[in-house]
């Protein structure tokens, strides 16, 4: 499976950002990891099959995911930014048992 990421970029404090995922075949769940300077990889936000979501709580009321109309496609959106959302966000997907990692997009907030 190939998951092809869009979206981040730079971004003040207070404002919004959409990342974009979409997966080459079928898969059973897809979301969002994020990695920041110094820390580990933390779970942001995924769609688990069905209408179950999981979401870290400290992005819940801000970032929401949701599937796109198009196939294997999940969006993230990410409002009232903060500086400390500030890191390498990584698509990530299971198929079929096996997980599966896109490239990472930087997400900047800063003034």
């Amino acid at each position: 499976v190939q998951l092809q990421a869009s979206g981040g970029g730079l971004v003040q404090p207070g404002g919004s950002l959409r990342l974009s995922c979409t997966a080459s075949r079928t898969i059973q769940s897809m979301g969002w990891y994020r990695q920041a300077p110094g820390k580990q990889r933390e779970l942001v936000a995924m769609l688990t099959g069905g209408d179950n979501t999981l979401t870290a709580d400290s992005v819940k009321g801000r970032f929401s995911i949701s599937t796109d109309d198009a196939p294997n496609t999940v969006q993230l959106q990410m409002n009232s930014l903060k500086p400390e959302d500030t890191a390498v966000y990584y698509c990530h997907a299971i198929s079929f048992g096996s997980s599966y990692w896109g490239r990472g997009t930087q997400v900047t907030v800063s003034s």
